[in-house]
């Protein structure tokens, strides 16, 4: 099935960065607890697949998140080449890629959330589901700055290439903040034609509305 080629080419790719990216790291504790949500969540997905296979859209949109997130651990998100591309082609003040991470922080969450409320049938209103999906992706952005937090605290300096701050006394709120915007682009961009591919996973009958 050409669906499950794709996702099982999605997956070599994606055992090929974690596994380029574990060789040389910047800071093998770094890459570790950047990497760590791949390392948790790719496996579920692959044994939850036969049960409850996710949308396409949202298979492709978790590749791209990974893909993110194996990048900033390989060189840390402060020190990813993209983002100094980015800042010199703009000219900003810091290396912006952290916040490519926390905007997909948002949209893929949101997503997920959105998609389970309504194909497990626990909110029976598309927009309600919307509304509480981007209150889901805000409130793992809050887990995770509270984890930073708590990496700071136990490891001091050495947390300082996992945090990102780059002297920015805003970054927990940028943070936040692009999560929202992530958030709030995948319910307006991206939720009808999610509802599309929903309704193609199951019979129409047993639509949950």
């Amino acid at each position: 099935m050409l669906r499950e080629r794709i996702l099982i080419f999605f997956l070599v790719i994606l055992c090929g960065l974690l596994v380029a990216s574990s060789v040389s790291p910047y800071d093998r504790v770094t890459w570790f607890m950047e990497v760590a949500p791949v390392l948790i969540v790719v496996p579920i997905l692959v044994l939850t697949y036969r049960g409850l296979p996710l949308t396409p859209l949202l298979y492709f949109l978790i590749f791209l998140h990974a893909i993110v997130l194996i990048t900033g651990g390989a060189y840390t998100y402060a020190r990813v080449p993209l983002g100094y591309w980015i800042q010199d082609l703009f000219l900003q003040s810091r290396n912006n890629y952290d916040r490519l991470g926390h905007f997909f922080q948002g949209l893929v969450p949101a997503l997920l959330a959105r998609e389970l409320l309504i194909r497990l049938g626990y909110v029976t209103n598309r927009r309600m589901a919307s509304l509480l999906a981007i209150c889901v992706a805000m409130a793992i952005s809050a887990w995770y700055e509270l984890i930073e937090w708590a990496a700071a605290v136990v490891l001091g300096q050495k947390a300082d290439d996992f945090l990102g701050t780059q002297g920015d006394p805003w970054d927990t709120q940028w943070d936040m903040f692009m999560c929202f915007i992530g958030a709030g682009i995948a319910m307006i961009g991206l939720s009808r034609e999610q509802d599309r591919q929903i309704e193609s996973l199951q019979p129409r009958n047993n639509v949950v509305r």
